[in-house]
Order: structure tokens, then sequence, then C-alpha cells
């Protein structure tokens, strides 16, 4: 009994629940014949307009959308679904809704599948004219030209294979325009490795670069030292003075030219200076005497006003005027000095960026493996240029290899090898033998610049005036020099300074 009272309820809540499903089926469906007859008058009144729906074709007006359109039935029909679009959309509108775009994106994606190999065989013939006209510049063009082409036409092959391989199947003649190409493309490749050989062969340099051992050490900025010297070769000669100077001047003679360098040369020591501050200062001196004429009486204070200017650029504690002032004998005053600073720099165009030896000498060192004993002979050397005017002509990087190059032989060093005729400029043993025996003639002479000499004659330059001295006489007897060699026009009045060299 208690089985069937559950059963009997348990159908009564079912019939129940359909029951309320049912009368909810029959309202909306009451509702939606209530709203049917509206939307088909609706529907019936844009049909009944002209201008509603447009049933004409279209095609002749170039309007593509309704080419296909031929009857006021198919417009209507296919005009319905365009009115609905004002209901709320309902899932199985946004489904169809979604197949469509599929349907769509497929179509589009078909269409560039079926579009992409006739443009692939527009290009295709572009590939065997690129891969002739390779071949024709061959033998006309540098190998350069040809090897930037060549690889153009690799990568473009290996990006239209799957072009080659559909024309393959359509053209019986693909195969053959394939291998014109694969054999034009090495043949090509023959060609610019034939060239490149000799080429590389030649560009292996016969020095060693002795820069990449530094490029960790930022204060021999290695990454531009061949950048640094090749602008300091080019003010070299922008800031070289007239060898012929003197010729113009009326009170002067090369002799008073010595005396006064050599006069600097006694107060650069008495300063405790930097080389490079006597080396500018003679420059700046030689400079403005080849621009202007300069009587005797004015001579000292252009020299001395020389080395005042050159303390100030290359010193980090610059003696003061008054200085100069007292090793001049107070022949010059303070006023003096500073018109002619200012005068001087005028003339000489306030260009100070002189290069001198001292520059080149460290570059040259670092092929010498740095031998100090080398270096300190090479300096007394380089400075023979600065008191003997036969110099004058002659660059500082000149000046600077043969310094190296006769010190080494003073100290029986080894041969002028490949590395420093690299590092000096590219000087070798025919370009520096000229000012080689301009050197060694200043070495035999007898001693003519007291102050110079003393300088070098010291336990600080390793005596090197006095070593090289010794060993020029020894060179010349067995060496002679060349009968055509310029004379010097300080050997007039040697016998008189002879007795100085020896008492030394």
């Amino acid at each position: 009994m208690a089985n069937t009272r559950r059963s009997t309820r348990i159908s009564a809540t079912i019939a129940h629940d359909e029951n309320q499903v049912g009368t909810t089926a029959r309202v909306t469906r009451a509702k939606s014949a209530a709203v049917e007859p509206s939307e088909q008058r609706v529907t019936v009144a844009l049909a009944s307009k002209p201008g509603a729906l447009n049933t004409r074709k279209r095609s002749a007006l170039g309007d593509v959308s309704n080419v296909h359109k031929e009857g006021g039935n198919g417009d209507s029909a296919k005009e319905k679904p365009a009115l609905k679009i004002a209901k709320t959309a309902t899932a199985s509108n946004v489904k169809s809704r979604a197949r469509e775009e599929a349907a769509a994106g497929l179509r589009s994606k078909k269409s560039a599948t079926a579009l992409e190999p006739a443009v692939r065989r527009k290009r295709a013939p572009l590939k065997v004219l690129d891969a002739v006209a390779v071949e024709q510049r061959a033998n006309t063009k540098p190998a350069s030209r040809v090897r930037a082409r060549a690889p153009a036409v690799v990568e473009e092959k290996e990006d239209d294979e799957d072009a080659e391989t559909n024309k393959e199947n359509r053209d019986p003649n693909s195969s053959t325009q394939k291998t014109t190409v694969a054999s034009s493309t090495t043949d090509d490749q023959e060609f610019v490795e034939a060239q490149e050989a000799p080429a590389a062969a030649e560009a292996e340099p016969d020095w060693d670069d002795l820069d990449a051992e530094e490029m960790d050490d930022p204060t021999m900025v290695a990454e531009y030292v061949n950048e640094i010297f090749d602008y300091m070769s080019e003010l070299e000669v922008r800031t070289m003075p007239n060898a012929r100077y003197m010729d113009e001047q009326t009170d002067l003679q090369w002799k008073m030219r010595d005396i006064l360098v050599d006069w600097l040369v006694e107060v650069h020591v008495k300063f405790r200076l930097l080389p490079e501050t006597l080396f500018l200062a003679v420059n700046i001196v030689d400079r403005f005497l080849s621009l202007r004429i300069v009587t005797l009486d004015k001579l000292q204070l252009v020299g001395i006003t020389g080395m005042f200017i050159a303390a100030k650029y290359e010193e980090v504690f610059s003696p003061s005027i008054n200085n100069f002032v007292y090793v001049a004998d107070s022949g010059y005053t303070e006023e003096e000095i500073l018109r002619a600073e200012t005068f001087i720099l005028q003339v000489i165009n306030y260009d100070l960026s002189y290069p001198n030896p001292m520059n080149f000498l460290r570059r040259n060192s670092k092929a010498d493996n740095y031998d100090i004993q080398t270096r300190t002979v090479a300096k007394y050397l380089m400075e023979i240029g600065l008191l003997d005017h036969r110099f004058l002509k002659y660059l500082p990087s000149h000046v600077a290899a043969t310094a190296m190059y006769l010190a080494r032989l003073i100290l029986d060093r080894p041969a002028w090898d490949r590395n420093l005729v690299h590092y000096s400029g590219g000087y070798t043993e025919e370009k520096i033998m000229p000012v080689c025996n301009l050197m060694i003639d200043y070495l035999v002479q007898p001693v003519k610049h007291d102050a110079f000499f003393k300088k070098y004659a010291g336990k600080r330059f390793l005596k090197a005036s006095i070593l090289a001295r010794q060993w020029g006489k020894r060179w010349v007897e067995e060496h002679p020099l060349p009968s055509d060699l310029e004379m010097s026009s300080n050997s007039e009045g040697a016998e008189t300074e002879h007795g100085a060299e020896e008492e030394t």
C-alpha cells in the first residue's frame, strides 16, 4: 500500500509538471501567434513600397553584389533573413553566423592557394634571368660585384623551391631551366673562389698584430690607435715649416738659429720640462720664422715666447712668466712676452697640434719590445734634428724611424724587420738611409752645441751622446759617407770647437 501511494504521488507530480510545461508552451505559441501577423504586415508593407527593396538588376551599374539576382521571388527569399536581423540574436543565429564566417575563411584560403602558383609562375623566369645576368657580368666586372650578387641567386632559389616543384608539374622544360640555374650558380661560385684565392694570399699581413694584446688595456686605446696615427700623419704634413725660410730672412743665418735652439735645450733642462714641450717650442719658432721676417734683437724673444706657449700647451704645471723673464736675463719684460705670445699665435693660426717625433718613437718602441737603451739613444738622435737645420725638410715620423734604426745599429740589435717597418709608418731601409747619413755626419763632426751634448752625456741618459759619437767615428772609418751628402753650414770653424769636445 505504501508503494502504491508513493507511485501515485510521483505520477501526480509528473503530471503536474507536464501540465505546467504544456501551459508554458501554449502561452508562448499564443504570443508568437499574436506577433506573427504584425510582422507579416510589416513585410507586406515594405514589399509594397518600390524603394524598400531594390529588385532591379544592377550588374550594368557595376554592383557586384546583385549580379546573380534574377527574379523578385529570389530577391524576396534572400531578403527575409535580412529583415530578421532586427530580432534578438539566438543561439541558432550565432551558430549559423559562425559557420558562415568559417566557410568564408575557407573559401578565401582556397582562393589564395589557387592564386599562389600563378604568382610564383610569374617570378620563376626572373630567377633564370638573374642567373644569366650574373654569368654575363662575371667576365666584365670585379669579383667583389659578383660576390655580392651570387648569394642572392642561391637565396632566391631556396625561397622558391615550392614554386619550382609546381612549375615542374606543369612545364616539361622546368627541369632544364633548373639545371641552367644550378650550373650558372656553380660557375659563379667557382669564379668567385678563383678570384678570392689570390686576393686572400695577398691580404695576409707579413707583420704581427701587436695591438691585439692590449685590447683590454683602456690606457693604450688599441681600438683607435690606427686611426689616431693616420690622423697624425696628416697633421705632420700640415705643420711642417719651410725648410728654406732663412733665404727670406735678412738679418739671420742658420748658425744663429742653431745657437737659439741650443739655448732652448738648456732652458728646457733647467725647468725639467717634457720632451714634447721642446719639440713644440722649436716647431713654433720655425713656423713663425717661415711666415715673418725677424730682426736679430728679437730672435731670442721669439724663442722664449715659443717655449712659453709650448709649456702652457704640453705641461701640467707650466712655469710662470717670471721664470721665463729670469732665464732671458731680463732682456724682455712681461708685457713684451705677452704681446709676442698673442702675435705668434695669430701668425700660426693658433694651430698647436704638432705631432712631434716622440709620438712616433713610442709607436716604434712597440715593435722593439720597449727596449729602454734603444729608446734613450734614439731620443738623443731625434733631438739632433732640432739643432741641425738640414732635418727641417723631413717629416717627424721619418726622423723618429731613422733614430730608432740608427740606435739599434749602434747597440748591435737585430736587423730592421717587417714589424719595425710597419709600426714606423712604412719606412724601409732604403727610405731611412738618407736621413741616417745626415745623423752620422753630425756625430762625426766636432761638438757644436754644448748644452745639447752635456744633456745626454750624463748617467740619466746612459751617456748616449758619448756612446753615439764614439760609434760614429768607428763606423765612418769602415763605411765612408756618400760624397753627395749635404754639408752643414756649421762645419765652419770646426777646428776652434774641436778642443771643447776633447775636454768634455
